[in-house]
């Protein structure tokens, strides 16, 4: 255990506020959109429970989602209406190594790697300050991290692993090995047959793995991150997953028999509303006006998230199908989605012959569009939090996965839950099957049972997170556990 001088935990007092007599959970965020929104709000939930909590977010972060609210960062504070709320929560910055104005999406392997060598050490010297009682405080940190089990014994702190993806890609992952040892990863050429020996997974198809499992040079500086990280996973004290129970039995069930292992999902912010934390990279542009002047279930919702890129030609195709099928659509056009270079990526003449129907933004309040009753399909990359967020709202999904879990995602969401359809693949997608997808799924018999399939998924996830539901259960055991460690505060 790394022992703290006086100096050191005098300065931790100071850093926390001087909290005292409560366990104290360090909230460390992974500085992705994607992953800033499950974790912010986790660390509430943390903070409703009477942890004291400490989020601990990147410099580049907390610049861009001040600015994206207009505020200057300097003065920014994202947990000051959570505080007035009783909730004893704020926020600590690190760098990650990189200047502020550094383009981070388009410079992928930069940045990861900048994560990978440069942060751990800037995040270890924060902790030096702010862990003032070991034996009161836990770490949560996101499994994609390459450090965290290493740093919390270190500390002599419990780690707490949290994964914001299914637990079927993290039950892949965990045994990366076995992919290895069978052929299916790692080799010049992988096998195509059905992958069958993956506990708690039935059967998988090469395909459908994500796409770093699926390419065939491991060596590079992400594949590099997910071997460490789930190294360090291994060493977890305890496993968060932001998923249900109900709808991953067997995979959770084969996870469990490995490490104390909670489902814990859907993390949304409360009441399906706009986060009272401000968790958004991007000034959101209000679409409810829009929205509330078209016919109920008429709307087709698309987005490709917050970090993949597509290219200008599967735009033009999509664009095209779009075009084509005659529904109305509000699409967001993040900036930079093709390149930060090309500020306008849609094709010419589309803003003019989509004019009366289609509404394009280049972000918004994901949660307030999908729960809009003009909303009646998704078109999606399938990230995750997207996902989840469509099933709430009970919304269909036509799925364009682009990089990552997405493709796993895409697999849970059209052949195990059947609320929704593919809609081409990565480099394979052509606006005459774009259309007939979305006239199938707007307006066809298929749309209706996709419909009625996701309101069943829906009922499944609202019941684990009401009182006495599995998630809800899972987490009460967690705090329970994890309470009784930090020293039985």
């Amino acid at each position: 255990m790394q022992k703290l001088t006086m100096a050191q935990k005098d300065a931790g007092a100071a850093a926390s506020g001087g909290r005292t007599g409560k366990p104290h959970a360090v909230v460390v965020v992974y500085p992705m959109q994607g992953h800033i929104v499950p974790e912010t709000h986790l660390a509430l939930r943390l903070a409703a429970r009477g942890f004291a909590v400490t989020v601990v977010t990147t410099e580049a972060v907390h610049d861009q989602t001040a600015r994206a609210l207009g505020v200057d960062p300097a003065g920014h504070d994202a947990f000051a209406g959570a505080r007035a709320a009783g909730m004893d929560v704020r926020c600590e910055l690190v760098s990650d190594g990189l200047p502020l104005g550094f383009d981070r999406s388009l410079h992928h392997d930069e940045f990861h790697g900048s994560l990978l060598h440069a942060l751990p050490g800037h995040v270890e010297e924060l902790l030096g300050r702010v862990v003032v009682d070991p034996a009161a405080t836990c770490l949560v940190a996101d499994t994609f991290f390459s450090w965290p089990a290493t740093l919390a014994r270190k500390l002599g702190v419990p780690y707490v692993s949290f994964w914001t993806e299914p637990a079927l890609i993290f039950n892949l992952y965990y045994h990366v090995h076995l992919l290895t040892e069978h052929g299916h990863f790692g080799c010049n050429e992988p096998r195509k047959d059905t992958i069958t020996y993956i506990p708690g997974v039935p059967a998988i198809e090469p395909h459908e793995l994500t796409s770093y499992l699926q390419e065939t040079n491991a060596t590079s500086v992400v594949h590099r991150i997910i071997f460490k990280a789930f190294e360090q996973a291994r060493g977890a004290d305890y496993v968060l997953c932001n998923t249900v129970e109900e709808l991953e039995p067997s995979t959770i069930a084969a996870l469990r028999a490995e490490k104390p292992f909670y489902a814990v999902g859907p993390i949304l912010p409360a009441g399906f509303a706009r986060s009272a934390v401000a968790t958004s990279m991007w000034a959101e542009s209000d679409c409810s006006r829009w929205l509330d002047a078209q016919p109920a279930g008429s709307v087709l919702y698309i987005s490709f998230g917050s970090y993949a890129h597509v290219t200008r030609q599967e735009l033009r195709e999509i664009a095209g199908g779009v075009l084509a099928s005659g529904a109305r659509f509000l699409w967001v056009m993040r900036p930079g989605i093709v390149s930060s270079d090309d500020p306008d990526p849609l094709p010419e003449g589309f803003a003019a012959a989509s004019a009366g129907r289609g509404l394009v933004v280049p972000w918004c309040c994901q949660v307030e569009v999908l729960s809009h009753a003009a909303v009646g399909g998704f078109l999606t990359h399938c990230g995750w939090n997207s996902v989840l967020e469509s099933v709430w709202a009970g919304v269909p999904m036509l799925c364009f996965p682009l990089l990552t879990d997405q493709i796993t995602n895409r697999r849970l969401v059209v052949r195990e839950w059947r609320v929704g359809v593919t809609i081409g693949d990565r480099g394979a997608v052509f606006a005459d099957e774009v259309k007939a997808r979305i006239e199938r799924v707007m307006s066809g018999k298929e749309g209706e049972e996709l419909r009625e399939a996701v309101k069943n998924v829906r009922t499944t996830l609202e019941a684990a997170a009401a009182h006495g539901g599995s998630s809800q259960r899972s987490f009460d055991e967690f705090v329970d556990e994890l309470t009784r460690r930090c020293g039985g505060c």
